[in-house]
């Protein structure tokens, strides 16, 4: 595992994921431009699951470059990277299913949010997260919840709007993985520590 913690920890690959991060957070907004139109303000905050989540981990990176830890970051980005991730990758399948046809952008968005959750684990030896920062995350994940499924700001996928409450059943649940994980690989005493 030595080899994954020096190139995990180099510059220029720490500059290459922030690239990555900071494009797919803009592609992100963008394609939730639609919705977040329609989305009354309060809600707002709350709407674009997947960029909200890859910009709390731009600015992990930001501060991994400058050798420092960003807590509250770092917490907010392993609960919703891997959370979002593998809701959008079970999401698309799903459609694939229902529909028999995937299109290209729905192949590149399981490649790409596949990679948000496998990212947010890689990194999770150099995060210092405490409890209270991820009970905060844990906090900010379920209520997200409770606006997209209670009040219907959920991401649409108007092929599947005949499943919601079967969807959000299931989100619920791997909301409570995602925190379970971050617990598992952060503050866990078999937790893994890499320094920066």
């Amino acid at each position: 595992m030595n080899w994954i913690n020096f190139v995990l920890k180099q510059k220029t690959f720490l500059y290459i994921m922030l690239v990555i991060n900071m494009v797919g957070t803009v592609y992100g907004y963008i394609w939730y431009g639609y919705q977040l139109k329609e989305t009354p303000a309060y809600f707002l905050p709350f709407v674009p699951d997947s960029p909200t989540a890859s910009l709390f981990f731009v600015f992990v990176l930001i501060a991994f470059l400058f050798k420092k830890n960003a807590k509250w970051f770092e917490a907010l980005a392993i609960v919703t990277l891997f959370k979002y991730g593998i809701w959008a990758v079970l999401m698309n399948f799903f459609v694939l299913i229902e529909t028999g046809h995937l299109s290209t952008a729905g192949w590149m968005l399981i490649c790409s949010h596949l990679g948000m959750a496998i990212q947010g684990i890689l990194y999770s030896p150099y995060y210092r997260f405490t409890t209270k920062h991820l009970v905060v995350a844990s906090i900010w994940t379920m209520h997200n919840e409770i606006i997209d499924y209670v009040f219907g700001m959920m991401p649409r996928y108007s092929v599947l709007t005949q499943y919601m409450h079967q969807i959000g059943y299931f989100t619920f649940w791997l909301s409570i993985l995602s925190i379970f994980i971050a617990y598992f690989l952060v503050l866990s005493p078999k937790a893994k520590k890499w320094p920066l």
